[in-house]
This record gives C-alpha cells, sequence and structure tokens, in this order.
C-alpha cells in the first residue's frame, strides 16, 4: 500500500481545528494577554490623576511641598519657578475729593403755561416755537373790539350818571336854601339828599366798570411774564379760544438758570449738615451725564427738603446750575455728585491694583512688592474708586510698590519680575479677555487680566510656568491670546 508524501517545497498547511502558531492554538492565552494591557492602562491612568492631584494641592500650599521655598518648589532644591512678569506702581499720596452719588432729573427755573384770560378769537401768534423771549415781549393778540366796546359804554354810562348827579347836587343847595325859610319841607329836603349819595355811588360804580372794561382789553394782549424758551405752539391763529380752555398757548420754560433735583440715602443727612455748615449753598454739586463722564454743569445747593421720604428712605436736595451753554435741558436725567469734602495727603493708586478678598472689614487686597522682589498680598481698607484711582484708608503707604497688572499669576511669596508697563499690560488684556477666569482673581477694579482671570501668557510673560494648567500644557497656551508653541519640523 503506497502513501502519498509530500514534496520537498509543498507547504504543510495545519490540521483542521487548529490555530499557526502553536501545537493546539491555545485560545486563553491571547485573552490573559489583553486583561494584563487593560490592568496596566488602568495603572497608567490612575497614576496620571494621582500625580496631576497631588501637583495642584502642592501649588495651592506654599508652605507645603513643592511651593515656594520647599523642596521641590519655588526657592527649593529641585525645581525654582521663574519670575512672574508684572507692571509696577508706586503709591502716590494725593488730595482726593469726596463724592455723594444720587439720580436726578433736571427741572426748569420756572416754567409757566400761557393762556387766555378772556374769551375771543386769536388774531395773531408773535412768537416762534422754540423761541427766547424776554419780559414783556408780545405772544399772542385775541381780538380786541368787543371789549374796546366795553369800555366805551362804560365810559358813556358814567357821563350820564354824572350828569344826573350834577343836577341832583344843584337841586338840593335849592332845597337847603328854601328849608331856611321853610318853602319846602323836610321831606322834599331829605328826598333830594338821598337822591345825591345814590347818584355818587352809580358814578363810583361805572369808574368800577370801566376799569374792569381796561383790564379785559389788555387781557387781549398776551405778553411773556418771564425771561425763557417757548415750547410748540397749542393754538393756532384764528381759532376761538376761552378762559377755561384745558390746553393753553404755549409753555415757556426758564433755562438760565436750570435746578437739578436730587436724592441721597438719608444716612448721608448727618454728613451734609456737618459739610453745609448751616447753609446748604456751601456745597457744589456736578451734573455728570449718564456715561459717567461727561460733566454737564457745576452748581450749588439751593434747599434741603424739610422732610425725609418714609417710604424710600431717602432725602431731597435742589441744586440750581447757570446752565450758560444750555446742556442741562428740563427732563433729562442725570447723575449729581455732592462734593462733601476733600480729604488731604491719602494714598491712592490706580483701580487695577485693588484685589478681591474675603468679607469682612477689609473686602480687598493688593500685593506689595517687597525689596528682594518678592510680593505679599495684603489687606486694604478702600475708601472710594473715582476715575480709575482708588483712595485707600488703611494698608498701604504713599512710596510703596504695587502690582498694577498681571495679579492674576501672583500668590504669597512669588519672585516678579518688573516688566515694561507697555508690554506687559498688552498680554494681559489679551489673556485675560481669552482665558478661563477663576474665583481668586477677579478683584474689583482690578487689571484686565485680575477682571477676567487667569490668562494665557502672551507677551513678556509667555514663558512662566502657570501653576494652575493641566498637566503636559504648554506654557502661553491658556488663553487665545497666548502664545503658541513652536512647532517642530518632522524629518
Amino acid at each position: 500500500m503506497s502513501v502519498n508524501k509530500p514534496m520537498m517545497n509543498e507547504p504543510v498547511l495545519p490540521p483542521v481545528g487548529r490555530k499557526p502558531g502553536g501545537p493546539e492554538g491555545h485560545p486563553g492565552t491571547s485573552r490573559a494577554g489583553s486583561r494584563i494591557a487593560l490592568l496596566v492602562v488602568i495603572a497608567l491612568v490612575g497614576g496620571g490623576i494621582w500625580w496631576f492631584l497631588d501637583h495642584q494641592r502642592r501649588s495651592a500650599d506654599p508652605k507645603g511641598p513643592g511651593g515656594p521655598g520647599a523642596p521641590g518648589g519655588p526657592g527649593g532644591g529641585r525645581m525654582e519657578m521663574p519670575p512672574v512678569p508684572v507692571v509696577a506702581g508706586t503709591v502716590q499720596e494725593k488730595d482726593v475729593p469726596i463724592y455723594l452719588d444720587g439720580l436726578g432729573t433736571v427741572q426748569a427755573y420756572n416754567s409757566v403755561s400761557i393762556r387766555a384770560r378772556v374769551d375771543g378769537q386769536l388774531k395773531k401768534v408773535a412768537f416762534v416755537e422754540g423761541q427766547d423771549v424776554q419780559t414783556g415781549d408780545l405772544l399772542a393778540q385775541i381780538d380786541p373790539d368787543p371789549y374796546q366796546a366795553q369800555l366805551e359804554q362804560a365810559a358813556a354810562k358814567k357821563g350820564q350818571d354824572e350828569a344826573q348827579l350834577a343836577n341832583a347836587q344843584i337841586d338840593l343847595k335849592r332845597y337847603r336854601d328854601l328849608l331856611a325859610t321853610e318853602a319846602v319841607t323836610q321831606q322834599v329836603f331829605d328826598t333830594q339828599k338821598a337822591l345825591v349819595t345814590q347818584l355818587e355811588a352809580a358814578v363810583k360804580a361805572d369808574e368800577a366798570a370801566i376799569q374792569n372794561a381796561r383790564v379785559s382789553l389788555a387781557y387781549t394782549t398776551i405778553r411773556s411774564p418771564l425771561d425763557g424758551r417757548t415750547g410748540l405752539r397749542l393754538v393756532d391763529q384764528g381759532n376761538i379760544v376761552h378762559v377755561n380752555d384745558t390746553n393753553g398757548l404755549v409753555m415757556i420754560t426758564q433755562l438760565r438758570p436750570i435746578s437739578v433735583v436730587f436724592t441721597l440715602p438719608e444716612k448721608n443727612l448727618g454728613q451734609i449738615q456737618e459739610q453745609a455748615h448751616g447753609e446748604p449753598t456751601n456745597l457744589t454739586v456736578l451734573a455728570v451725564a449718564p456715561d459717567e463722564t461727561t460733566i454737564l454743569g457745576e452748581g450749588r445747593v439751593a434747599v434741603l427738603d424739610n422732610q425725609i421720604d418714609t417710604g424710600s428712605g431717602t432725602l431731597k436736595l435742589k441744586a440750581t446750575f447757570p446752565n450758560a451753554d444750555l446742556r442741562l435741558w428740563p427732563g433729562l436725567f442725570v447723575n449729581a455728585r455732592l462734593l462733601l469734602t476733600v480729604r488731604k495727603n491719602c494714598a491712592v493708586v490706580p483701580a487695577s491694583v485693588i484685589q478681591r478678598g474675603p468679607e469682612g472689614a477689609y473686602a480687598s487686597y493688593a500685593f506689595v512688592i517687597n525689596p528682594d522682589q518678592t510680593v505679599t498680598n495684603r489687606p486694604v481698607k478702600v475708601a472710594q474708586i473715582e476715575q480709575g484711582e482708588a483712595l485707600v484708608e488703611e494698608g498701604l503707604r504713599p512710596g510703596e510698590l504695587v502690582v498694577v497688572d498681571g495679579q492674576y499669576k501672583l500668590q504669597r511669596g512669588s519672585k516678579v519680575r518688573i516688566a515694561d508697563g507697555t508690554g506687559a499690560t498688552g498680554g494681559g488684556e489679551r489673556g485675560g479677555r481669552s482665558g478661563r477666569g477663576s474665583a481668586t482673581s477677579e478683584g474689583r477694579g482690578g487689571g484686565s487680566g485680575a477682571r477676567k482671570g487667569p490668562a494665557a501668557e502672551g507677551g513678556p510673560g509667555g514663558k512662566a510656568m502657570d501653576r494652575t494648567a493641566a498637566p503636559g500644557t504648554p506654557p502661553g497656551s491658556q488663553g487665545r491670546g497666548g502664545q503658541r508653541p513652536e512647532k517642530r519640523k518632522v524629518r
């Protein structure tokens, strides 16, 4: 029986049911290898998470391992953090005005609604809408003919009564002489005397009627009662006007001077009375436009209201402004700023120096640069922030060096490098607007970076390491404004 033997160069196929790579295939061997690889991956991920959390804890604790001055931290034996570039400024000593701010409304110093005082047809309108008029200027003319006729009628009646009175007086004189000779009786004489008295009263009534007709005739000519500006014409020429009409002819408002009525909290009443010394006109008021930058006028307090509004707890004040340039207009809403006093020789810093701190008496802090180029976050007490400058009551002294911009990367003991103000500020602004903010860096009135939170390290600070960056994040790539990592060419 012959057996077919394979040829020398012919490949030998494995038997059916077996896999290449081993005599039996062993499927369990492949599964065990996958499990081992999965465990290795899980261990690497867990180790990376532990390292990241430990790195964050060390960065947050300046005294712990990895913190400033500790082993592995800046100043330690293993690694030293590079100085953080910041913009520095000096605490100034200035005289600072103290203002009380309130909301106010501009009101005309005087406002008059011109109305008809007699009925009749409006024959003439003598003013132009928006015209500046003076006291006594002609505004309108009502038809005077009916009132002229009434005046002449009253005058004629007076003449008639005067003639009768003269005749009665002659008869009374005659009867007096006849009474002496008993030619007339006493009754006739008394009757004539009463008639004379009656006619005298009639003449006086005629004189009053004449005066009333003259006044009515004068009311047909309407004149301006004050210096001011006319508004829109409410009645056109040719219409019949009446005394009891709801609308007048025109409204005249006095604009020079002008008044501003504003309110302040009742708690400021004591300060106002103390600074006014019993005379409110000693206090200066600024009228500021709603944009809070444009000053529309400067005036004086005219009066303090005699009571406080119990509903709102505010005190109403009225100030008078010359308004020579007519920048204040009736009905305009303004920010009224009452100059309370001027503090002398106060510590003043840019508003960006002040950072938000914990609640309490010192709700703010500032980074002070020490002689060894390290910073200290010192609590400060801020009285006010005005036009980009902060008045510091406690915590800073004139002449000290403080951080103006770049606080978002600082903590107590950080090493700093004073950079050029222009370049550093520009980088901070770009990074501050693009980066993700943190709660510790949103300082009130702080720089552009401080307002927006940690920024990308653009500009001069591009090479500094960000403690809050995730592991493996290149420096300068945390914000859109930062520098992009350099791309390497692969050969």
